[in-house]
């Protein structure tokens, strides 16, 4: 085991599958670090640093500057990727997926079902995404949810070091395509995480804890917040389940049911809006399937509904954290 940061566990395993197999190239805008600045190609690695390294190692064939289009990043790589690469493309922020909606939508998600599954389109889309670093409305949003929806694409969102390593090296070796959704709050987030080829199957949700009076299922960014609100809650004697899916598509239903029908309380923590995000989504799956395991409403903690803040004050009231988290939990101990 050795001890890093998302941001470095993200940048070993590109370095780690780039070795491993020629077929893997990154993309992006500014991926080939600092060109242009008094430290040369090296010295940022990417706006964010996950990319530092990997050109004068595997030069600019392999680690592609893009111009500021992010429906050229992905049409380019959705072409790679047909042609036998394993394209991996960065989109600097998450935010702009709207322009570069047909390539992923309407072509990446649908090739292998299209063409009767003689095609196959390994693509892995880093998508930079998250509030809480005021950068404001056009870059701080959380449109995982709109990912999720759409048929044909793996949605993986790690919260850890170990899971950070484990989900992309799992999202390199497979045969479909991955958006992969960082938090830029997370990047300086260090724990452990296996030496070598690590691999997190999809579809296996992370238990972070075991409490048993009520489940949190939390998203990104939001996992940390909700064992913030447990610790608090657990000083009152109140124990909580907490749930890392880790996958958003697929979901690992069957750990969050299991947990709810132990339980019989349910808060599910997004940073997306209220209207159709997971916290909907999850809440109505809870009901359909686990109705008469309930023993009080599910409770959804959630962005408002309105553009993310730049003003600091009125960004941090817009990110749910963990006094909302606690609030709901309370909630759903007191119902009835």
């Amino acid at each position: 085991m050795s001890v890093m940061n998302i941001r470095e566990a993200i940048n070993q395993t590109l370095h780690e599958a780039m070795e491993r197999d020629p077929s893997v190239i990154l993309l992006g805008e500014d991926v080939a670090g600092g060109a242009g600045t008094a430290g040369g190609q090296e010295a940022i690695g990417g706006i964010w640093g996950t990319s530092t390294g990997l050109i004068g190692k595997f030069g600019p064939d392999r680690v592609i500057d893009t111009p500021i289009s992010e429906s050229a990043i992905v049409g380019a790589a959705a072409g790679a990727a047909l042609a036998g690469m394993r394209p991996v493309a960065e989109l600097m922020f998450a935010d702009f997926i709207g322009v570069c909606g047909d390539q992923l939508i309407n072509q990446i998600a649908k090739f292998r079902y299209m063409f009767g599954g003689e095609a196959r389109c390994p693509v892995v889309v880093r998508l930079i995404y998250g509030a809480g670093m005021n950068a404001a409305a056009q870059h701080s949003q959380a449109f995982y949810n709109l990912l999720t929806a759409i048929p044909g694409l793996k949605v993986a969102m790690p919260t850890t070091p170990a899971d950070a390593k484990g989900l992309l090296n799992e999202a390199l070796h497979g045969d479909d395509p991955v958006m992969f959704f960082e938090h830029k709050a997370l990047y300086g987030k260090k724990g452990e995480v296996p030496d070598g080829v690590h691999r997190v199957p999809f579809g296996h949700a992370r238990m972070v804890r075991e409490g048993g009076d009520v489940t949190i299922v939390a998203f990104g960014r939001m996992v940390s917040f909700a064992e913030k609100a447990a610790d608090k809650l657990a000083e009152e004697g109140i124990g909580c389940d907490i749930i890392d899916p880790r996958t958003t598509s697929p979901l690992d239903e069957e750990a969050i049911l299991d947990s709810v029908e132990q339980t019989g309380r349910l808060v599910v923590v997004d940073e997306c809006p209220p209207r159709c995000g997971l916290a909907a989504d999850v809440t109505a799956m809870v009901a359909q399937k686990a109705f008469t395991s309930l023993d009080a409403p599910p409770e959804c903690v959630t962005a408002p509904h309105t553009p993310v803040p730049f003003s600091p004050e009125l960004e941090r009231a817009y990110v749910p954290g963990p006094p909302a988290i606690e609030a709901a939990v309370r909630r759903t101990l007191d119902w009835g």
